[in-house]
């Protein structure tokens, strides 16, 4: 599964989705994670450039290219998880701390 989330430049989970600045890519299989790639989004700086819709595109256009199927996350807008939704992209809930284990706890989460 790849998974996405916010991520700090500490390598904790980050408090926001569409306000991120950074995001990670996580590759998870047999409950390890195999491939992680950090992204400088600078999502808090577009959100609040131009209007709701085309923030949304934009995260939407990366995560159809990076393929990803969940967002890990603490908290997200109405708009954003309607949009995930109609994308059939899982919003799974991250924990605090440790963004790799919070990717491997959520991903754990997903019924088989």
């Amino acid at each position: 599964m790849i998974a996405v989330v916010p991520v700090t430049a500490e390598g904790r989970t980050g408090h926001s989705w569409g306000k991120a600045p950074r995001v990670a890519v996580a590759t998870v299989s047999d409950g390890a994670i195999t491939d992680w790639q950090e992204h400088e989004v600078r999502w808090d700086v577009s959100h609040d450039e131009g209007t709701e819709g085309s923030h949304h595109a934009r995260v939407a256009r990366f995560l159809l290219d990076h393929q990803v199927a969940a967002v890990v996350v603490d908290h997200m807008g109405a708009g954003m998880v309607r949009m995930l939704a109609s994308m059939d992209i899982r919003v799974l809930q991250a924990t605090q701390g440790d963004a790799r284990e919070a990717v491997l706890a959520a991903v754990r989460s997903v019924p088989a």
